[in-house]
C-alpha cells in the first residue's frame, strides 16, 4: 500500500500521511474501508508506532479517516471530509511551482507532471 523513505528530508510521519491521502484521492481505499491497525503498518514500514499513530491523528483531524471503537481506523464517508479552501489550495500550488523552479525544472516539465498527475486519479 504505501513505501516510506528513511532517507527523505520528509518526515516519516508525513510520508505515512500523504501516501494514504493519495491512495484515498486515487480510489485505492473506499469511504468504509479498513486501514492497516497501527502496529500491523509500523511493523510492515519498520517504524516507531508513534509514527503511524500521528500520521492517523492528522488524518483523523483532516476528516479523512475516523476511529471507530473495536474496528480501528476506517477511511471517511465522503460528506464527512473537510473541503480544502480555494486560496489554501492556490498556496499549496504556489509553493509546489516554487519548489519546482528552485529545483531546477521547465514549465513544460511542471505542466506535464501535473497533467500526468490530474490524468491518473480517480475522478
Amino acid at each position: 500500500m504505501l513505501r516510506v523513505d528513511s532517507t527523505s528530508d520528509v518526515s516519516l510521519t508525513e510520508q505515512i500521511r500523504r501516501g494514504i491521502r493519495r491512495a484515498i484521492s486515487e480510489g485505492d481505499v473506499e469511504p468504509g474501508d479498513d486501514l492497516p491497525p497501527v502496529r500491523q503498518l509500523a511493523a510492515d514500514l519498520q517504524v516507531n508506532l508513534n509514527t503511524v499513530a500521528r500520521a492517523y491523528r492528522e488524518l483523523e483531524r483532516e476528516g479523512l479517516v475516523s476511529t471507530v471503537r473495536g474496528r480501528g481506523t476506517v477511511v471517511a464517508a465522503e460528506r464527512s471530509r473537510q473541503r480544502v479552501p480555494r486560496g489554501e489550495l492556490r498556496g499549496r500550488v504556489r509553493d509546489l511551482v516554487a519548489d519546482a523552479r528552485l529545483s531546477g525544472y521547465r514549465r513544460a516539465d511542471i505542466e506535464k507532471l501535473v497533467l500526468k498527475e490530474l490524468r491518473r486519479g480517480a475522478w
